[in-house]
């Protein structure tokens, strides 16, 4: 068990001084960079007097002066006995599991509370996000998109929030696969309220909820967007399900984009208004979405290099809905051409079901025939 997965009082003061760092109102990650780059560890920063504080680029005398006095007014220790009392982990961006993706846009969170687990296989993540007041139609797309990729392998990542949010989340766990929720509040303080048992059932599927607020903080308007970035951090690639002129889905979308990550928009009626953020999406470059092979074909290139939690290399998108037989069978072939009867003798499998699948890769365009009797991977 590493430090940070152990009890309240076990942690080390390094650790203390990052969550403490992370709860002084006004620090975010950019300033916390800022900090560190200048002061090198939190402890540092938080022993530091104000007029060295005010050295650092952002930092004015009033944080200046919160930030000196954080070691006074914040109760570190009691936010971490409610994490541990709570089954929460703490993750920080230092620890060897942290998210690869997500460590390396321009401002991570320096940590995570995680309920649930995080898994090398969610490297493989797509985002879903869009408004709140859903129509039926974007809430049965969010859904059916989310399901999609939950059986072809993919984590879907989203916000936990009414409308297309929480059918992303309904979606993949229906299909009986991998989602994520990325909260704006502390995890012991679901928001919103009503999604305690959506939130229950990720984490009983397996799947996880992270924040990088304290376990009891409230859900403050400017969180959100603070929240999105880690959405679109985590994830692949950002599909954007309804969305107004102004909404949180199109922060979202921005983020992704700065971070260079794809943005998918799904088309809706010309005539409502939640259809226009999607549209305008649409005409700036994003791809448009009809359904989950249009995401699987534009992530190819990236899945192509993207290790599966079973230490797999995907070479295309379409080997995510293989079954288990498939990919036996496409793990015998060679890039060069291979003999069917070598094919057969190292899946050991009967020779006609070694046929039926190799015809149903041929169909995928995983391999080729090159001859009667050979073939190879494409």
């Amino acid at each position: 068990m590493s430090e940070s997965d152990a009890s309240a009082e076990s942690f080390s003061q390094d650790v203390i001084s990052a969550v403490r760092l992370a709860m002084v109102s006004g620090v975010g990650p950019l300033l916390r960079r800022e900090l560190l780059s200048h002061f090198g560890t939190p402890a540092a920063i938080l022993a530091a007097a104000p007029s060295e504080l005010c050295r650092v680029r952002g930092i004015g005398p009033t944080l200046a002066k919160r930030i000196a006095a954080a070691e006074e007014t914040i109760d570190v220790e009691a936010e971490l006995r409610i994490a541990s009392q709570h089954g929460l982990r703490l993750m920080l961006d230092t620890d060897d599991d942290f998210p690869r993706l997500l460590a390396e846009i321009h401002d991570p969170p320096g940590l995570l509370f995680v309920r649930g687990q995080i898994l090398p296989s969610d490297r493989l993540a797509v985002g879903i996000v869009g408004m709140r007041h859903a129509s039926r139609y974007g809430l049965v797309q969010a859904e059916r998109l989310a399901s999609g990729l939950a059986r072809a392998g993919i984590t879907v990542v989203s916000g936990l929030a009414r409308g297309i949010d929480g059918a992303a989340h309904r979606g993949a766990l229906a299909a009986g696969g991998r989602t994520i929720a990325i909260l704006a509040s502390g995890l012991v303080n679901i928001y919103p309220p009503e999604h305690v048992p959506l939130a229950d059932a990720i984490v009983a599927a397996g799947g996880a909820l992270l924040s990088e607020q304290p376990p009891r903080m409230e859900p403050l308007s400017g969180m959100f967007p603070q929240r999105n970035r880690i959405i679109s951090g985590l994830s692949l690639g950002v599909i954007v399900v309804e969305a107004a002129h102004r909404s949180g889905a199109l922060i979202t979308a921005r983020h992704a984009m700065e971070q260079g990550r794809d943005v998918f928009a799904v088309p809706g009626r010309v005539d409502q208004r939640q259809s226009r953020g999607c549209h305008q999406l649409i005409r700036d470059g994003a791809t448009l979405v009809e359904s989950v092979d249009d995401i699987l074909d534009e992530l190819g290139p990236l899945v192509e290099t993207t290790p599966r939690g079973d230490g797999r290399t995907v070479r295309h998108p379409a080997e995510l809905k293989l079954n288990e037989i498939e990919q036996q069978v496409l793990q015998a072939i060679d890039t060069t051409p291979t003999m069917i009867d070598t094919v057969t003798a190292l899946c050991g499998l009967p020779v006609h079901r070694v046929l039926s699948t190799i015809s149903v890769l041929e169909m995928r365009r995983l391999i080729r025939r090159v001859s009667g009797n050979l073939v190879e991977r494409v």
